[in-house]
């Protein structure tokens, strides 16, 4: 096992280190870059000299060809430095762990009411297979991971915050918290955050909560063809015991590589969704950071994203040795 962990954590290092090359790369050669967003954000009737575009550049290590500036911010990355963003002024770091809360606010509980949800759906639907209920569900589900979660999101905003203002049922279109959030008492904080995350989190749920109950639905009935589950039920054993202990235990190893990619999820958020509810997550500081091309704010988070999908990756595969005894690593 330890060998295995040191050929993957090596793999890993490589892997980093390709993927932070090619898109340091791809950030250099995009249309614009800082100093335009900083001359832009100046005032118009005074014209920036050459002089001071010309020190705006080596402010932002835009004099350097790309390649050296990416092998200057690898060699403050060892030393524990992601460097300081254009546009906010502050360390990347403390950027990006201001907008983590959020995101993990409206990924948990996200993450949670899929599999929660979504296991018991799989299992109903295999267990009551060709029925019509069964052929209902699986209709409804399909519906539900066909629909956009953008689409969805703008048709919400629409009925909620539009048809519905000033009844009960109106909810928040936008931001984490209401303007005077700060002078409500505790519970009216609570009630305030969960009224503005219903929204969000029902566009960031449904299509994953159908994606799952699918993908259980199809690993156990490949799973009810096996010879032991005939034989299970020739013993006579109870088809609820069947499905639960004989069938769902085998399904395991495909759950744990859909649990290990989910876990990038966590810190990313969905750009699109918390960028249409103005989410103050990570993955509206992302779209935020491209926009005003913010290159070592887009490292910081394009490395922090990749760690976490090589890490879901590889704590997947060390899972899969606890799930199956069959499984070992050498």
């Amino acid at each position: 096992m330890t060998n295995y962990l040191i050929r993957r954590l090596g793999f890993a290092a490589i892997t980093v280190l390709f993927i932070t090359f090619f898109v340091y790369f791809l950030i250099r050669i995009m249309p614009g870059d800082p100093t335009q967003n900083e001359a832009a954000a100046m005032n118009p009737d005074k014209p920036i000299s050459k002089e001071d575009y010309a020190r705006m550049r080596r402010s932002f290590g835009l004099d350097k060809p790309w390649y050296i500036a990416y092998f200057r911010w690898g060699g403050n990355l060892v030393r524990g430095n992601l460097g300081s963003s254009f546009f906010y002024k502050r360390p990347v770091r403390g950027v990006i762990a201001e907008h983590i809360g959020p995101t993990l606010l409206l990924s948990i509980p996200s993450i949670l009411i899929a599999y929660v949800v979504s296991i018991p759906i799989g299992l109903y639907s295999t267990a009551y297979s060709g029925t019509l209920q069964e052929r209902a569900i699986s209709v409804f589900l399909y519906f539900l991971y066909s629909l956009p979660s953008y689409v969805t999101a703008l048709m919400l905003l629409v009925y909620f915050y539009l048809k519905l203002q000033g009844t009960i049922f109106s909810l928040p279109s936008s931001q984490m918290t209401s303007d005077n959030f700060e002078n409500l008492p505790m519970f009216s904080r609570l009630w305030d955050i969960w009224t503005h995350l219903i929204l969000p989190l029902t566009c960031m749920t449904y299509g994953s909560l159908a994606y799952d109950s699918r993908f259980t639905k199809a690993n156990m009935e490949e799973v009810m063809r096996q010879d032991y589950i005939r034989t299970a039920r020739a013993k006579g054993v109870h088809p609820f015991w069947i499905i639960v202990n004989h069938g769902f235990r085998n399904t395991l190893i495909p759950f744990v590589t859909l649990l290990g990619l989910s876990l990038p999820g966590l810190l990313s958020g969905a750009v699109i969704l918390e960028t249409i509810f103005n989410w103050p997550g990570m993955g509206n500081l992302f779209y935020s950071a491209i926009g005003h091309r913010d290159y070592p704010l887009i490292m910081g988070l394009v490395l922090m994203f990749t760690i976490l999908t090589l890490a879901g990756q590889l704590l997947a595969d060390i899972a899969y040795a606890f799930v199956d005894p069959r499984i070992t690593y050498k």
